[in-house]
């Protein structure tokens, strides 16, 4: 099964997160199937394809918890599972 979730990347105390599509059983920190976008928690940037999210979600990836809280501000629907 396809997850949506937030990889860490960036240094030490400056996290910057890139949202990736992966397989669920990966290690966070492992091989991703494609960049969906990227978030800054400390200059509160954040880019998203929101084709590709939308295609993802419709073909039953499941977002993580934070990357839902992420796509509901940016009024992405999620689907009803």
């Amino acid at each position: 099964m396809l997850v949506i979730r937030l990889a860490r990347t960036g240094k030490k105390h400056q996290a910057y997160y890139r949202i990736v599509v992966a397989d669920k059983r990966s290690a966070v920190g492992a091989k991703f199937i494609e960049i969906l976008g990227n978030y800054d928690p400390h200059a509160k940037k954040l880019s998203l394809d929101k084709e590709k999210i939308n295609k993802y979600l419709s073909n039953g990836a499941q977002p993580s918890n934070s990357v839902a809280k992420i796509l509901k501000s940016e009024k992405i629907d999620l689907p009803k599972w």
